[in-house]
């Protein structure tokens, strides 16, 4: 079996057993334990100057993991500046917030560039590359550049906008004939795929974008809840409920997650359903991201100034209806969280997949399931049709569906969630890595070059491959 060779931007090296977990660290779990890995990636350090020293190297297991550091001018233009400063938001369809600088854009082509020189020496022939995210678009045609011919796939997490909003970034034709390089390009859901394929097929480029949607490990998270129950962060939790229903909203603070209109609908429910005004309390865990970056610090004082208004209006001498956390929790104890919550709150205005919605649902307990309310805008929407959809934009509607969950009777719960267990069971985090993995594998016998004769992946190869794997 070849060795699967990960880069992303972060590298989740194993530092402690309570340490919180990312996305992509739990979603590639099964797929790097089950074969010997190379996982490879910027350390989170910045220095001073650049050095271009060797890789740090760390072996946990099967897994070897390579991190490089970032000097500070590299880290200003490549991560805070083009790929937070300009990318994230245009993928999150958010062009009013997008700052583009061409140093920006530059330090960002040479970072991908040190990526692949600096990963190059520790590649065999019959690697299989698996390239993650919107930080590392070009890394693929870096690596052809170096003369590596090892199959290499591409995965975007985010969201992928139309052509019309593409367009928005300047040399954004260069970027996307950067994909080129690639064998396969996979993203989270058809609705993506096509956009990407629109951009893609209005400059002739022949590469196919095809939708490989994500999960998790149910089994384990339901089994983690379970445990996490009579946990004493879970049993501290339900005591300072004294019996009231809670909403639980867990997001990374981000403007794409939708806080300030979560909050506003919250602050509707209040209004118009004061009968829930003593019966609910609303718990939102929103751990500071990229504090440095000018957005995320004017988001977090709106957040701020809501909490403190809702909770001035509606909170009594004994009784704070909002609570609000900036710092992260463990996963186990997330778990266990989940699983007391009445309603999962996820509204994001913009996501890929949110994995958050489906960790809500296999933490439920099937003989008494909470609800899950749902924006129409995350692409967990297109695969939980259990979930009460809304739209985010609306604080009323997002009040209305909250009103419903909070009264909804316990048969409707159970139809609603068992709907939504089949398929969170079904597109678990391993099948999407199997899948994407054996696309990316059937390309092995075909010379990898970044030129118009690769092979044209068309957008059913995620079917051909979950056949073959059947």
């Amino acid at each position: 079996m070849s060795r699967l060779v990960i880069v992303s931007n972060r590298v989740p090296v194993p530092r402690g057993r309570n340490e919180a977990a990312g996305g992509l660290a739990v979603a590639l779990h099964d797929a790097v334990q089950r074969r010997d890995s190379l996982w490879f990636g910027w350390s989170g350090n910045i220095v001073t100057i650049d050095t271009h020293a060797e890789p740090r190297i760390t072996k946990v297991g099967r897994t070897t993991f390579a991190t490089i550091d970032l000097a500070e001018s590299a880290y200003r233009g490549y991560y805070r500046g083009f790929a937070n400063g300009m990318l994230w938001p245009l993928l999150h369809g958010r062009v009013g917030l997008s700052e583009f600088r061409r140093d920006d854009l530059k330090a960002y082509n040479a970072v991908n560039v040190t990526f692949a020189q600096a990963l190059g020496p520790l590649l065999r022939p019959d690697d299989l590359i698996w390239v993650h995210d919107y930080h590392l678009f070009p890394l693929g045609q870096a690596l052809r550049d170096l003369g590596i011919t090892c199959p290499v796939g591409f995965f975007l997490h985010t969201p992928f906008p139309p052509p019309a909003l593409v367009d928005c970034l300047p040399q954004s034709n260069k970027l996307l004939r950067s994909l080129s390089a690639y064998n396969v390009v996979g993203v989270q859901v058809e609705e993506d795929a096509e956009n990407l394929n629109a951009s893609l097929r209005g400059l002739d480029i022949p590469i196919r974008a095809s939708a490989f949607p994500v999960g998790i490990d149910p089994e384990a998270l339901s089994k983690a809840a379970g445990r996490a129950e009579k946990g004493p962060e879970v049993v501290r939790l339900a005591e300072s409920l004294n019996d009231r229903a809670l909403i639980l909203g867990v997001d990374r603070m981000d403007y794409s997650k939708g806080l300030p209109q979560r909050f506003r609908g919250f602050a509707q429910l209040l209004k118009r359903f004061p009968n829930h005004l003593s019966r609910v309390r609303y718990l939102q865990i929103a751990p500071v991201s990229r504090g440095d970056v000018a957005q995320y610090r004017v988001l977090r004082r709106e957040l701020d100034e809501l909490v403190g208004r809702i909770d001035g209006e509606y909170a009594d001498f004994d009784r704070t209806p909002l609570r609000y956390m900036t710092r992260s929790v463990g996963r186990a104890t997330l778990a266990g969280f989940y699983r007391l919550a009445d309603v999962g709150l996820v509204t994001p205005l913009r996501d890929g997949m949110n994995l958050v919605a489906k960790e809500y649902v296999a933490a439920q307990n099937p003989d008494d399931p909470g609800v899950l309310v749902l924006s129409q805008f995350a692409g967990a929407a297109s695969e939980l049709d259990g979930a009460i959809v809304v739209n985010p934009y609306d604080p009323d509607e997002i009040a209305e569906a909250l009103d419903t969950a909070l009264t909804m009777p316990l048969k409707d719960r159970q139809a609603r969630w068992r709907t939504m267990r089949d398929a969170v069971w079904q597109n678990t985090a391993a099948r999407w890595a199997d899948s994407f993995l054996l696309a990316l594998e059937q390309t092995a016998s075909h010379s990898a070059r970044a030129t118009p004769e690769l092979p044209v992946y068309q957008d059913n190869s995620r079917d051909r491959a979950l056949g073959a794997a059947q």
